[in-house]
């Protein structure tokens, strides 16, 4: 490992925990809840696929790395 993995890792901590507050306090209530995610929900089972939850996150984790990598 690197010398300089030190900020990042501190940075990578910093986003976690924002996130995590916003989970905590229902700042992410939208999310999952998308048009284009799937749910299905019977009498014993339910089917939840968050298609376009899971494409919004792959996009916004590649900006940040190719954002990251320049």
């Amino acid at each position: 490992m690197g010398t300089n993995i030190g900020p990042y890792v501190v940075v990578a901590g910093l986003v976690l925990a924002v996130v995590g507050v916003l989970a905590w306090t229902g700042g992410l209530s939208w999310f999952g809840r998308l048009p284009g995610d799937i749910r299905l929900i019977g009498e014993n089972v339910r089917v939840y696929v968050p298609l376009t939850s899971m494409l919004v996150v792959s996009v916004v984790l590649s900006l940040a790395v190719t954002l990251l990598r320049r």
